[in-house]
C-alpha cells in the first residue's frame, strides 16, 4: 500500500514538474512590440507572418488560457526580431500553434 501511494506521488509530482518546462519568457524587445487588432494596423506596414507553437500537452491538456498566453509571447519575441511595433493574431489556437502578423506602424 504504502509503495503504491509513493508511486501515486511521484506520477502526480513530474505531472507537475513537467507542466512547468514549457514556460517561454517575454524579451525585453518583445514587450515593445503591441498586440493589436486589424482595424488599427491599417495604416501600418506587414513586416512579415508569424507562426509559434508550444506544447499543448505534457502527459495532460495543458491549460488553454496557459498555452495561448505563451504563443504571444513567442509571436511577440518573433515580431521583435522582425522590426515590428505591432502584432495581430490571424488564427484561432490549434494543438498548441498559433499564426499572426507582425506590423510596423510609424
Amino acid at each position: 500500500m504504502k509503495n503504491q501511494i509513493m508511486k501515486c506521488s511521484a506520477t502526480v509530482l513530474a505531472t507537475i514538474a513537467l507542466g512547468g518546462c514549457t514556460y517561454v519568457s517575454l524579451s525585453e524587445a518583445g514587450s515593445q512590440v503591441a498586440q493589436s487588432d486589424a482595424d488599427a494596423v491599417t495604416a501600418c506596414t506587414l513586416v512579415g507572418n508569424i507562426s509559434s507553437q508550444t506544447k499543448d500537452k505534457v502527459l495532460i491538456d495543458r491549460n488553454t488560457g496557459k498555452v495561448k498566453e505563451e504563443l504571444i509571447v513567442l509571436a511577440r519575441n518573433r515580431a521583435a526580431e522582425l522590426g515590428a511595433t505591432d502584432l495581430v493574431q490571424t488564427g484561432d489556437v490549434d494543438a498548441g500553434t498559433a499564426s499572426f502578423s507582425a506590423y510596423r506602424c510609424n
